[in-house]
């Protein structure tokens, strides 16, 4: 999947600027599916419209600038379903958190405690904020995806919480070496 299908993706639910797609893409609803920038949808939506995947149209803005809204045509439509007809790619998963966790032993307890309880807030938070919006769903489709992502949240925050005293006795071991060679 890419940017491109992205964009169909979000129009296919409703119309919207090139400002808005971006906000869900970058940071919204569905910023969890696909990797990409501000940078790489603007030149995406004039792609799109140059092969008639989209249209545009622009509206008055009370003293603003015009708005350019997008709407999917019927074209995008079939196109986006077949591009949903693909295989998908394996997920990706990268975190700096783990790499952090990796190294743990060789780290201040104290800092990798402070790691641990801000990924537990980050977790929470996203929790919360996807909690929040599978209460206000009503399309299946959204619910499924919305409640893996609660899952996967709730997982990881269990596992940490469970699992953190793995890192707290790799440090202590560390530190108990180091202390016996000083002597």
């Amino acid at each position: 999947m890419n940017t491109r299908t992205l964009c169909l993706g979000i129009l296919f639910f409703e119309d919207m600027t090139g400002y808005e797609i971006n906000k869900l893409a970058a940071e919204g609803r569905f910023n969890h599916f696909i990797e990409t920038s501000y940078g790489a949808i603007y030149p995406t939506l004039n792609k799109l419209t140059e092969e008639g995947l989209v249209s545009l149209r622009q509206e008055a803005n009370d003293g603003k600038p015009t708005r350019k809204i997008y709407a999917l045509t019927e074209t995008g439509r079939d196109t986006l379903f077949s591009a949903l007809q693909e295989e998908p790619k394996a997920d990706i998963f990268k975190s700096e958190f783990l790499f952090i966790c990796l190294y743990s032993h060789y780290l201040n307890s104290g800092y990798v405690n402070t790691v641990l309880n801000k990924q537990l807030t980050r977790l929470n938070e996203g929790l919360n904020r996807l909690g929040s919006a599978f209460e206000k769903c009503e399309h299946k489709g959204s619910k499924f995806a919305i409640g893996y992502g609660v899952a996967l949240h709730r997982a990881a925050i269990n596992y940490i919480n469970s699992h953190r005293h793995l890192l707290d006795d790799e440090n202590e071991a560390l530190h108990d070496n180091a202390a016996e060679a000083a002597e």
